[in-house]
């Protein structure tokens, strides 16, 4: 039956998936490797793993194909196989609300709890709606793109020409469904780029002025820097990675993004910087902060079962040192905006409350960046401002 040939392929692929890699780029490598597999079985066992690691912890005691059944079902409003063959008192109600289907789930295992999930809820940062946000898990994020406001309704068209369901989210940022091929659709890769709407949303913390130099600390691929010259233009800017391959890939999008005037320089920020630095001083620092990720854990499901919860202050530590290291560079009067794509309040207000008190730094606006709500990654920025005296 073709429902035991979907089983078995689900069972070999997670017992060959080690999480040395993110899912998506561990399943890009296996189906190269087994080219014999179709579209079709690509597709079923994409969706099947994704369901899976989307159910947290909750559960682990259920036989593991019981317990897939229990998550594609709350996952998806189709119909699978598998849904069909181990959970058929259920399948009437598949295309129902999120929390009809969750209560269905409750009635049928009494020891389901929604808060195994995610079973780190007690280190939030104290603005999120704790089920709301545990909810999310269950939802595919979208795509977001952002575009030039004069190529928006041209890119638009080019989507909806494809029968790409597509919303318009402000006049430079779209939505698509996850996994759309935007290579294949937009040829001209000059119209847009990807970022998530979380992300995009950062920007509203930056207000650069005209010839401002701006630094970019842990600029990585470049959003932020794109994000900040779509404000201000006649900004200069230095761009910094501790990953050279980061500032290649950054090379490339400032190209398409029409970024030319740019200063790049690979620096380990957990160092002392004075001998490159020394000279320097800015009118604005982005620290977009290395984290452990959890805002974008919605696309990156897997990572709910194998995270490791002491890492949370190993990257505590390091947002303290590096924000520590930058903030002698930073013009008195002047801005850092600190970032984090976390949902911690360690690697958030924490890390900001030590910058508070032990750096001459004033907080302007902070923020939890709720992207659950819009099938979007999380995000935590704040605005502090350097003491001019």
């Amino acid at each position: 039956m073709k429902v035991h040939h979907q089983v078995r392929t689900f069972e070999k692929i997670l017992a060959e998936y080690d999480h040395k890699l993110p899912l998506h780029r561990f399943l890009v490598n296996y189906y190269k490797q087994n080219k014999q597999m179709g579209s079709s079985d690509r597709r079923w066992a994409s969706r099947y793993l994704y369901s899976y690691f989307r159910l947290g912890n909750a559960l682990s005691e259920l036989p593991l194909v019981e317990r897939l059944a229990v998550a594609d079902f709350l996952c998806n409003p189709t119909l699978s196989l598998i849904i069909s063959e181990y959970l058929s008192n259920l399948v009437s109600a598949i295309d129902q609300p999120l929390e009809v289907k969750l209560k269905r789930i409750e009635e049928c295992y009494q020891s389901f709890n929604i808060n195994q999930v995610f079973p780190f809820a007690q280190t939030l940062s104290p603005s999120i709606d704790k089920m709301a946000f545990l909810y999310s898990f269950f939802i595919q994020p979208n795509l977001f793109i952002r575009v030039k406001e004069t190529h928006l309704p041209l890119v638009k068209k080019m989507l909806i020409d494809q029968d790409i369901p597509v919303n318009e989210i402000s006049p430079v940022t779209l939505s698509v469904p996850n996994g759309t091929k935007l290579d294949q659709i937009i040829s001209d890769q000059h119209l847009y780029y990807i970022q998530d709407l979380s992300s995009q949303q950062t920007s509203a913390f930056f207000e650069p002025h005209m010839y401002d130099y701006w630094w970019d600390c842990c600029a990585a691929s470049g959003g932020k820097s794109l994000l900040l010259h779509d404000l201000q233009p006649g900004i200069d800017l230095l761009v910094s990675d501790v990953r050279e391959s980061s500032l290649i890939n950054l090379e490339e999008r400032f190209r398409l993004g029409g970024i030319k005037k740019y200063q790049k320089k690979v620096l380990d920020l957990l160092q002392n910087n004075d001998q490159v630095l020394h000279d320097f001083s800015f009118d604005g620092i982005l620290l977009d902060a290395p984290c452990t990720g959890s805002g974008t854990w919605g696309r990156t499901p897997e990572m709910l079962t194998s995270f490791n919860e002491q890492k949370v202050s190993y990257f505590n530590n390091l947002q303290k040192t590096i924000a520590g290291n930058i903030i002698k560079y930073l013009k008195p009067g002047k801005p850092l905006i600190y970032m984090t794509c976390s949902v911690f309040k360690a690697e958030n207000e924490e890390v900001v409350a030590y910058l508070l008190e032990n750096y001459p730094l004033k907080l302007e606006k902070m923020e939890l960046i709720k992207g659950y709500n819009h099938k979007a990654d999380s995000m935590f920025a704040a605005r502090l401002i350097k003491h001019t005296d």
